[in-house]
């Protein structure tokens, strides 16, 4: 670690470690995120035509007496409700909040601020907010339609949608039953709910089978087909939760047993950093390996979690693997891409 940080001095011992924990603020907390956002804009050679900032929620379970501890209905447990941002398998804020909140509280001002930095390099980029019907709110709507930014975000079912797709159900439902064959039919409409100030385009997916119905409802601001903007754009969110899983099960962002909640803060965001790692590893140095498309989990017992000797004087440094490693020739692979200009 030495070597690795181009430190001579001693490092940092456990305590050391516990005392920097207790000593973070709000400003550290800050610069760090500064970090991943400018990491996220440096991944970049030439300016991107688009970019599809995906929100999402979680629950991290707690089991101590933790500052900002509450319990949750959904998860049925006591936990924090981090609020994870990604651009496709990049991550660009991880932000732990109290779960005795609203699921989409402080979204509206993470989207303006990340918004303002990659409008700052990036002027003439186009910016898609995606996100469940969690993140439906008319604060984060209306100020994407007045900045020029992009959404499409899932709507919860009530009365009236309902109203509006019953009659396409029924229809289904008879072809249901007349041919024994699950029937799936996407279509739009429009659609104005009594707190919204105009009208806005309203995509659904309805479903009848075994189950019966199960429509699903999204509003956006989208041009394009509604089939394509659902199955190619929409469903594509699912992908966020894959990666916060290997951000909260492979890099252990869950240990947030700190009892203040500013230094679990730190914690996630250590795992964060983690994470943009180990997905910059992949990206530069592991394409067109077996190990391209490999989970943390994975990449940590088969590429990094190895033994090894190592020896330093005062011109090199070597390291000593054994000869009959199953991932040596990845491994060099990765050492050589990462050398590359």
């Amino acid at each position: 670690m030495q070597t690795a940080v181009g430190v001579d001095l001693e490092m940092a011992s456990a305590p050391t470690l516990c005392r920097l924990e207790k000593w973070a603020d709000r400003a550290t907390a800050w610069r760090l995120r500064q970090v991943l956002v400018d990491q996220f804009i440096a991944s970049f050679k030439v300016a991107p035509e688009e970019l599809v900032l995906d929100f999402d929620a979680t629950d991290n379970p707690l089991h101590g007496q933790q500052e900002g501890r509450f319990f949750h209905g959904y998860y049925d447990s006591y936990c924090y409700l981090p609020l994870y941002v990604f651009c496709g398998q990049q991550l660009l804020c991880a932000y732990l909040r109290p779960s005795r909140i609203d699921g989409a509280k402080h979204a509206a001002a993470i989207l303006k601020l990340l918004v303002r930095r990659l409008r700052q390099e990036w002027p003439n980029v186009r910016i898609i907010f995606r996100g469940d019907s969690g993140f439906c709110r008319q604060r984060i709507i209306n100020w994407c339609e007045r900045a020029g930014v992009h959404y499409i975000v899932g709507l919860a079912r009530n009365a009236r949608l309902e109203a509006q797709v019953e009659y396409a159900q029924l229809a289904m439902q008879q072809l249901y039953e007349q041919t024994g064959h699950k029937q799936r039919l996407v279509g739009e409409f429009s659609y104005a709910a009594q707190s919204w100030p105009h009208e806005r385009r309203v995509i659904t997916r309805l479903e009848w089978g075994e189950l019966g119905c199960n429509p699903r409802f999204i509003v956006t601001n989208l041009d394009g087909g509604a089939q394509t903007l659902y199955d190619a754009l929409y469903c594509q969110r699912g992908e966020a939760e894959n990666r916060i899983k290997e951000a909260q099960v492979g890099l252990f962002a869950t240990r947030t047993s700190c009892h203040v909640m500013r230094s679990n803060q730190l914690r996630m965001l250590l795992a964060a950093l983690g994470y943009v790692l180990i997905e910059r590893l992949r990206a530069l140095a592991l394409q067109g390996t077996a190990l391209a498309s490999a989970q943390v989990d994975t990449l940590r017992i088969k590429l990094l979690k190895l033994a090894a000797v190592i020896t330093r004087n005062t011109r090199r440094i070597r390291l000593y693997l054994a000869s009959h490693w199953p991932s040596a020739d990845i491994f060099a692979h990765a050492m050589r891409q990462l050398r590359s200009p």
